[in-house]
Order: structure tokens, then C-alpha cells, then sequence
């Protein structure tokens, strides 16, 4: 396998290099972060909007991992960025001996994910003791809506 990545870093093209930096993104920030090896891949870093904590956004830059064979960003990357960021929002909200899993998600596709950057924000919609119900949007560098959707968590507690 070393051999096989020495030769796609030597022989490959642009592309195939930057997947493997990726790759190397994605474990530099499971170890660092504990997080998944995806949100590595997908670069995101995330923050609360508000003082109030009810609102969450990722920014991140488009990679090559992201798009599909037109070069859009492929859909089920905008729908794990929709429900990452939602996800990410409810587990910072919650005490340590609680996680959510998501339960229920549905996506609208609005127009193709294009341009440099994309933005992914999260908000409650409704909050009770087990389930939570969420939005989240994807929106363009122009601040024009890629994605749209909700989804539902419940409310788990950690053995």
C-alpha cells in the first residue's frame, strides 16, 4: 500500500494528490478532535451564531471529494453537511452524559452547489425532552440557498 501511495504522489494528478491530503486532513482531525473521519474530509469547522446558542454554522471550503460528475457538489454531501450541522448543534447543547442520533431527515435540493465556499447553518425548531426537530440550510458564496432541510433527533443517554 505504501508502495501504491508513493506512486499516486509521484505519478498522479492534482486531483488524486489532493485526495490524499484529504485523507490525511480527515485522520490529522479524528485524532486531534475526536471527531468523524468525514467531517476531516469535509474540512468542517464549526461555530455557534449567537450568544444563545441556538444556531451553528460550518463554513468550508469545495474539494474534489465534494463533487459529482457535473462538478457540483454532490447531493449527499449537501445533506451531510445540512445534517452535520445540525447534529453538531444539539450534541453542544446537551449534557455529557446525553447524545442525539438523528432519526428523521429530509432534504430539498434548490440549485447546484457551485463556486469556492459553502456556508451550512443549523437552528431548533422544537426542543422537547426526547426528540428535537431542526432545520438547516446550505447556502452559496452569493448567500443564495443550495439545500434546505429538517430533520428529527432523539435523545439518547451515554452507559
Amino acid at each position: 500500500m505504501i508502495e501504491e501511495l508513493k506512486n499516486v504522489w509521484a505519478e498522479g494528478n492534482d486531483e488524486e494528490r489532493k485526495i490524499l491530503e484529504l485523507a490525511l486532513q480527515a485522520i490529522r482531525q479524528k485524532r486531534e478532535r475526536k471527531s468523524a473521519y468525514l467531517s476531516g474530509f469535509l474540512g468542517l469547522k464549526g461555530e455557534f451564531i449567537d450568544e444563545t446558542k441556538q444556531s451553528y454554522r460550518f463554513e468550508l471550503p469545495l474539494t474534489v471529494f465534494m463533487h459529482n460528475s457535473g462538478g457540483a457538489v454532490h447531493g449527499g454531501i449537501l445533506a451531510t453537511l445540512i445534517d452535520s450541522a445540525m447534529g453538531s448543534l444539539i450534541n453542544r447543547s446537551l449534557p455529557p452524559e446525553q447524545y442525539a442520533v438523528t432519526t428523521e431527515l429530509k432534504i430539498n435540493y434548490l440549485r447546484p452547489g457551485v463556486g469556492k465556499r459553502l456556508r451550512a447553518e443549523a437552528t431548533f425548531l422544537h426542543r422537547g425532552h426526547t426528540l428535537v426537530v431542526m432545520e438547516g440550510t446550505v447556502y452559496d458564496e452569493r448567500n443564495k440557498w443550495v439545500a434546505h432541510g429538517t430533520g428529527t433527533f432523539i435523545v439518547l443517554s451515554r452507559k
